[in-house]
């Protein structure tokens, strides 16, 4: 079963003290480097080397600092909590992790309340993917400074008439919490407001939950860092609670099965990968080399079953051929033995009536036309003369005897009436 992991991010002002605290390290050690670098050319080369080694030194210290440590982490497998804590302690089991599994864990990341703060909106007669918009105009017309730097993301209500959260952030702290993950060798699923963790407070008060050394509060309304004046006024006289381990962790597993608010949306959105691992690769090829061999199979199988057939129809003349005294060495030869008896005797595929039904047929069609005379010859041609006041109307005759597959000749004159005749031949067998 997969394993997942939920990591508290650290606040927007950690981070830049952080980075801050880097960049004046790397140039401090990039003046004390080139202040030593130039008091060693005045002395000797060898001092010169030193110099260079302990400028370098202290550049490379200023590079190594070690990012800001997780506020809080837990691991969830099964849906329930095998580990938590806070600082560093998640990697020893994510190398462990990612050495026992292709893909890795699932990393969710939470953000501090500080900088995500929560709002929760009701439209009732907006259809949820208006309300959804009208939420994130309703935000940034309430955020203080540039609105270009405003980072919005609403829900989607499943229903009209349905609260759902809006949360806020800015673009600088979505930067800042991408490039910790990157340092920490992460990619987060999901980075969920850490207030829309907390239940709602059922009646009054406040729901109140420490997450990562920042308090966290959650009213009805409302999901923030806490401030105790603000506290106070929100409350207004009432209890704020805070929760128990026990509804931690079903916070924790709800967020891991159902991910309420996404603020990696936007230009922020995982893209999504469409390349093909090695993995993958193999099990194509293995599939394309499948289908060859099973489309090789049925052709080979029909061809099989063709040659099957084949042989059965030539057992069933030579036998036939064999009741009629016909020896002949091989199923065609007796076929045609088999025809010509049948010719001496005015029946088979020569007689009279299978050349003489196309004949009617290719007449009843063309109704200008008329049979003068009639004729069968014992090779299976049938002759005949037909008549119609136009050449061409005794060419729709022929081109239908033609299209059942028959040999014609034609030979038109005109008769002493005016008409047009043709004496034809038709071969009796296609």
């Amino acid at each position: 079963m997969t394993e997942r992991l939920i990591l508290c991010l650290p606040t927007k002002a950690a981070l830049a003290d952080a980075s801050r605290n880097s960049a004046a390290a790397l140039a401090d050690a990039s003046r004390n480097g080139t202040a030593a670098l130039a008091d060693a050319s005045r002395e000797s080369v060898a001092a010169l080397a030193d110099a260079r080694e302990e400028g370098t030194a202290e550049l490379a210290a200023g590079r190594d600092q070690r990012p800001v440590p997780a506020p809080y982490w837990a691991w969830l497998s099964a849906d329930r909590i095998i580990a938590s804590g806070t600082g560093d302690g998640w990697r020893t089991r994510a190398e462990a992790g990612f050495h026992g599994s292709q893909d890795g864990p699932i990393v969710i990341a939470l953000a501090p309340a500080s900088d995500a703060p929560i709002r929760f909106m009701i439209y009732d007669d907006a259809p949820p993917p208006q309300a959804a918009a009208a939420a994130q105009l309703d935000a940034l017309n309430h955020v203080l400074g540039d609105r270009a730097e405003a980072h919005i993301v609403a829900a989607t209500p499943t229903a009209a008439g349905q609260g759902f959260p809006v949360a806020t952030t800015r673009h600088h702290a979505m930067q800042l919490w991408q490039h910790w993950l990157l340092a920490q060798n992460l990619v987060a699923e999901a980075i969920v407001p850490a207030a829309l963790l907390l239940p709602g407070p059922e009646g009054g008060g406040l729901v109140s939950a420490q997450l990562g050394g920042q308090r966290i509060i959650r009213s009805h309304a409302h999901g923030y860092a806490s401030d105790p004046m603000i506290d106070q006024m929100i409350a207004d006289g009432a209890n704020i609670r805070l929760i128990d381990a026990a509804e931690w962790e079903v916070a924790l597993v709800g967020v891991t099965q159902h991910i309420p608010l996404n603020l990696l949306h936007g230009q922020w959105k995982v893209k999504q990968d469409w390349s093909l691992d090695a993995e993958m690769m193999r099990w194509m090829k293995r599939l394309a080399l499948a289908l060859v061999l099973i489309s090789l199979l049925v052709i080979a199988v029909q061809m099989l079953r063709l040659k099957a057939d084949a042989s059965r129809a030539d057992q069933a003349v030579m036998a036939a051929a064999q009741t009629l005294g016909i020896r002949a060495e091989n199923a065609a030869d007796a076929e045609a033995e088999m025809d010509r008896r049948m010719i001496e005797k005015g029946g088979g595929p020569l007689a009279f009536s299978v050349p003489a039904s196309a004949l009617y047929a290719a007449l009843a069609d063309a109704p200008a036309v008329a049979l003068k005379s009639l004729s069968h010859r014992g090779d299976g041609t049938l002759s005949a003369s037909i008549a119609a006041p136009r050449v061409d109307d005794l060419n729709p005759v022929l081109l239908a005897l033609q299209a059942r597959g028959y040999r014609i000749t034609a030979q038109p004159m005109a008769g002493t009436d005016g008409q047009q005749i043709a004496n034809i031949t038709i071969r009796a067998m296609p």
